[in-house]
């Protein structure tokens, strides 16, 4: 069976996703993503006018999406459709904190940036349908696999939580990665760039390069994220279909909103805060789904209010976050692009 007839078959119970939704679906994220190949195929450091044109492109698109999923199949679907991107969308900005902290570590230089942020999305993409078929699967035949959800997600809250308030910072040492170990064990790497090549030769013997280093580092942690953000967003819909979708959707303007958040993200210093809040209540959404399944008298939470506390924690970081950097310098903010 292939993964797209997998994905529908999976999508059956109670899902928008008919097979020809699905594959228009996939041939839309396999057409923008060819699109972004074509774009980047020439090195070149992103201007904040190309950054900004391709974020607001990709903020347009996923929101006209959701103008037709509501007119088309109701507010309901709407709203999880919104609620699951939004959700999304803030779990992505968390990977671009590691994603600079990986790009920082192994040097990888401007014109290179853009070409491996666009290979760990396409990673990204093609880990979260795996998990989300996994998830669709266990969600069918596994009774207690939204209580298993919520563990995973509330375990996630609490480690945030842990690590923002002790003032965790998370150094990348490249030498000590385990990815990065392997591939040194299978193939020599030289130390220098040459463009966007993964390999060159070297003397009678094929070499890596630092970019197919630095490449793998990142698909090795879009693994992490999506055990994290996969349960996040079926906690909030339990469609597979929209479950794909939003993540589709966050992940494909990673790449320009990257460069337009570049300086910006230092001074969410409150954003791990917000991230655990959020996961610690789609957790407990989803403890009472479980719940209510065995005992019916257990309220559940409705999407529509998981939209507005979502919103509310989200306005309430940023506002903090900017209020207690307002005034620092780069330098002074310059050790929290290294917290996660």
């Amino acid at each position: 069976m292939t993964e797209l007839s997998y994905l529908a078959a999976a999508s059956d119970l109670s899902s928008v996703g008919t097979p020809t939704l699905w594959a228009l679906t996939i041939a839309g994220v396999v057409l923008l993503l060819v699109l972004d190949f074509l774009v980047t195929r020439k090195p070149h450091e992103v201007s904040m006018r190309e950054a900004i044109g391709w974020s607001a492109f990709y903020v347009a698109l996923p929101l006209a999406f959701g103008g037709w999923v509501w007119s088309r199949y109701g507010s309901e679907q709407g709203v999880q459709y919104l609620t699951g991107y939004l959700v999304e969308k803030s779990l992505s900005v968390d990977n671009l904190f590691v994603f600079m902290l990986l790009l920082a570590a192994f040097a990888v230089p401007a014109v290179l940036a853009q070409r491996v942020l666009l290979y760990g999305i396409a990673g990204a993409l093609v880990l979260r349908a795996v998990f989300i078929a996994l998830g669709a699967a266990a969600l069918q035949t596994l009774d207690f696999a939204f209580l298993l959800f919520a563990i995973i997600l509330i375990a996630t809250a609490v480690k945030l939580l842990r690590d923002a308030l002790a003032g965790h910072q998370q150094e990348v040492d490249i030498n000590t990665m385990r990815s990065v170990k392997l591939l040194r064990k299978i193939m020599p790497v030289v130390d220098e760039y040459h463009g966007a090549r993964m390999t060159v030769r070297q003397g009678a013997k094929r070499a890596l390069t630092p970019f197919a280093l630095v490449v793998v580092a990142v698909l090795a942690t879009d693994v992490v994220f999506a055990v994290d953000s996969v349960p996040a967003v079926y906690g909030i819909t339990e469609d597979p279909y929209l479950v794909f979708a939003t993540n589709a959707f966050a992940l494909l303007g990673l790449r320009a909103l990257y460069f337009v958040l570049h300086a910006a993200l230092s001074r969410l210093v409150h954003l791990s805060y917000g991230l655990a809040i959020i996961l610690a209540f789609i957790g407990l959404k989803l403890g009472l789904h479980w719940a209510h399944g065995i005992w019916p008298s257990v309220p559940q939470i409705p999407t529509l209010a998981s939209l507005g506390v979502i919103i509310g924690v989200l306005a309430v970081v940023t506002l903090t976050s900017l209020r207690a950097t307002r005034g620092d310098t780069p330098e002074q903010r310059e050790v929290v692009t290294e917290r996660h």
